[in-house]
């Protein structure tokens, strides 16, 4: 993607040890990694993508099938750089859930390993 679709880094030639400590220019999230730990965007993302078409398909708990199967988001900008999601507050959790449209119960969920607070479900 940096060096052919995109182009951004047309220039560009690592060697592995470097594209191992990230030498190269732009970021590559990808739902599920402690940057965007919630894996369920990745139905919209494939909703947007048509990903079943090209025979990838996702399962209850957002796993990828074929197990082959990578997704991401792409950020080109040289000054973007990975990031933690740290513990989250009640209200953080309040406003995603509104922002995706589903119940707190669902984002609590979903961001379980991330919550600073014991749901009052649980």
């Amino acid at each position: 993607v940096r060096l052919t679709h995109w182009g951004y880094a047309k220039e560009e030639f690592l060697d592995n040890e470097s594209l191992i400590k990230e030498k190269y220019q732009g970021i590559r999230p990808a739902f599920g990694y402690p940057a965007c730990p919630d894996h369920s965007p990745k139905r919209l993302l494939f909703d947007i993508l048509q990903a079943e078409e090209a025979g990838i398909q996702l399962t209850e708990s957002f796993a990828m099938y074929p197990a082959s199967s990578v997704s991401g988001m792409y950020f080109s900008h040289p000054e973007s750089k990975y990031f933690n999601v740290g513990k989250l507050e009640k209200d953080q959790i309040e406003s995603y859930a509104k922002a995706l449209n589903i119940q707190v119960e669902q984002a609590e969920k979903f961001l379980q390993s991330n919550l600073n607070y014991i749901p009052e479900n649980d």
